[in-house]
């Protein structure tokens, strides 16, 4: 079903409640009886993990996982798997410019992004009360999987050309990936670029932005969305984030989220940032309700701010933690704000 998501942009800067979108799919392996891996390579299974948690939590939209292994793993990369966490990319596959070029774009739809791009069919077809967006990795951060982080950071200062050279062909299938999100009826994409966290304004704008801002401008419009995601340290990084011309950007907890929002302009939405594994995943229930108030408080200016974690809830987190976030929520919206403050 289609959606007219500046509408719902609009919808929700003017919500007189404050409202939440933690990026979560693994949570929902409790309720339905799964593992990681029933999850990473099965569409449908992915699909049945996202309605459980869409049906349970009042969240704003539903989400596939987020795993930045999918398209490395397209690439060439070798994979660590595990049933109970998620994939992660063992070493490099370019090791100069003759590997570089030699690079081949892979077809969307191979592979584990066949899995992803099921479960968002599934997820838009069925789920109807809220919009479903899909997941990739930036170009940036995929690139440095490819490399190697450390290898990357020394191409760009010294061989700045084979970076731009696998950052292209990067960009390419990720485009078409978007696209395939696009045409399987999701609502939008959560872009996963965290590594350029890591980079000064200047290289994040070379590296990164500008090459997002090419999926950015492929596919976003008013029934598509494009959700940036950087969970670095992003303070001095906002501008060169806006440049890329997504409408909506989601902060990890590296950064206060009050150093962050009063860059933002006010009809682009802002999400963040409990910290999904040392409180979320691994806090108390006190813990959780505790900095959900506190940032829920600290954010009172903004009403283009939504409630988040700071990046994707990791497998073996309670149903109960995920509760007391959303509890917390609940008190809030439902208690005089003044009585909280002087709580």
């Amino acid at each position: 079903m289609r959606r007219n998501m500046s509408q719902w942009m609009r919808e929700l800067i003017q919500s007189q409640e404050r409202t939440a979108l933690p990026i979560m799919t693994y949570p929902g392996l409790n309720i339905v009886n799964l593992n990681v891996m029933d999850i990473i390579s099965d569409g449908h299974n992915q699909y049945l993990c996202i309605e459980a948690l869409a049906k349970k939590y009042d969240t704003v939209a539903a989400v596939t996982t987020m795993d930045l292994s999918v398209e490395a793993e397209l690439f060439g990369s070798r994979i660590r798997y595990s049933n109970d966490e998620v994939p992660t990319v063992v070493g490099k596959i370019i090791e100069d410019m003759d590997g570089a070029e030699r690079l081949q774009v892979p077809q969307v739809g191979a592979g584990r992004t066949k899995t992803y791009l099921d479960a968002a069919k599934h997820a838009a077809k069925n789920i109807k009360d809220k919009p479903t967006f899909g997941g990739i990795i930036g170009p940036f951060s995929l690139a440095g999987r490819l490399m190697d982080m450390t290898e990357i950071m020394i191409a760009m200062m010294e061989e700045p050309e084979i970076v731009h050279t696998v950052l292209e062909k990067c960009t390419q299938f990720l485009v078409e990936y978007a696209k395939a999100f696009k045409q399987s009826g999701a609502h939008g994409i959560i872009i996963a670029e965290p590594a350029p966290g890591l980079l000064p304004p200047a290289k994040c704008h070379t590296f990164s932005s500008e090459y997002v801002r090419r999926i950015v401008d492929a596919v976003q419009d008013e029934s598509f969305l494009v959700v940036l995601h950087n969970c670095g340290n992003t303070v001095k990084l906002v501008d060169t984030l806006l440049s890329t011309g997504a409408k909506a950007f989601h902060f990890g907890n590296a950064v206060d989220m009050k150093d962050i929002m009063p860059q933002i302009p006010s009809d682009r939405i802002a999400f963040g940032n409990i910290d999904p594994a040392r409180v979320i995943r691994n806090g108390s229930i006190q813990d959780i309700k505790e900095k959900v108030t506190a940032l829920l408080l600290a954010m009172e200016a903004y009403p283009n701010f939504v409630l988040s974690s700071g990046c994707d809830i990791p497998p073996g987190t309670t149903l109960e933690n995920i509760d007391a976030f959303f509890q917390a929520l609940d008190e809030y919206n439902r208690l005089n704000h003044e009585d909280l403050k002087s709580a």
